[in-house]
């Protein structure tokens, strides 16, 4: 709207009637690029609440058909998360979540560990009380999700994610929450692994109360104890991925 409104002034002022030149192909483009940042912004959201497992294979065709577009806004999108190391493209052109090793799960779960424990540190001392009633409340939604007689694990992992990224956003500090999603892109999927493995594990695991004791602690104003909680959150969760043995060497 914008880009036409002042394609509009412009001719008032030069005295021209009628659309400038080109006008239909740059309304194409900008509707092409919208439809691009759409589809991104699904499949980034996919892939951080681990709804998709490694790998886990699409084709441009298939999820063009699937969300009713043509195929240039998918690859475009797609070409931004090959770049990011959410997706790779193979050689008969198929798109995967990546596989993850176990040397580079370890790897970055201690890159984790340090970045999103700067960001809970930090937000402890700078969320407003409303960020502080979100990450309560996504909270008791896991809390709530565990205690069913059959949790759903997507549910679980949503409100999982939900929570981090909440916690993390109330840290005020763009950058480096621009660098922890990055993470999530690549350990997302992953984490499939771990709250989607049976509806046993989402209510034998102890994460609900990892997630209680991070917001006690952001309520109380404990950077000390929430960012342990953090970690150990991290840490087990990270051990019971390990200890499947579903990860390639």
């Amino acid at each position: 709207m914008e880009h036409k409104t002042a394609s509009a002034d412009e001719d008032m002022d030069t005295g021209t009637e009628g659309p400038p030149p080109g006008l239909d192909a740059r309304v194409g483009r900008i509707v092409r690029h919208t439809l691009a940042d759409q589809v991104y912004g699904d499949l980034k959201e996919i892939l951080l609440a681990g709804r998709a497992a490694p790998g886990e294979r699409f084709t441009l065709r298939g999820l063009a058909s699937a969300i009713g577009t043509s195929a240039m806004p998918v690859r475009e999108a797609v070409s931004r998360l090959v770049a990011e190391n959410a997706l790779e493209v193979l050689p008969n052109r198929a798109v995967r979540v990546p596989l993850m090793p176990r040397a580079r799960f370890k790897e970055l779960r201690l890159i984790r560990c340090s970045l999103e424990g700067l960001a809970t540190e930090t937000a402890v001392r700078e969320a407003s009380e409303a960020e502080i009633v979100e990450v309560e409340r996504f909270e008791r939604l896991f809390a709530a999700e565990r205690d069913k007689p059959e949790p759903d694990g997507a549910a679980a992992m949503r409100h999982n994610k939900d929570l981090h990224f909440a916690l993390y956003r109330a840290a005020h500090l763009p950058t480096l929450f621009q660098m922890i999603e990055g993470l999530w892109l690549q350990i997302g999927p992953v984490l499939n692994l771990d709250f989607r493995a049976s509806p046993e594990r989402v209510r034998q695991g102890e994460a609900h109360i990892r997630h209680a004791a991070i917001a006690a602690a952001l309520r109380g104003r404990d950077p000390e104890t929430a960012r342990a909680a953090l970690i150990d959150d991290i840490w087990s969760a990270g051990d019971f991925i390990l200890s499947r043995e579903v990860l390639p060497d």
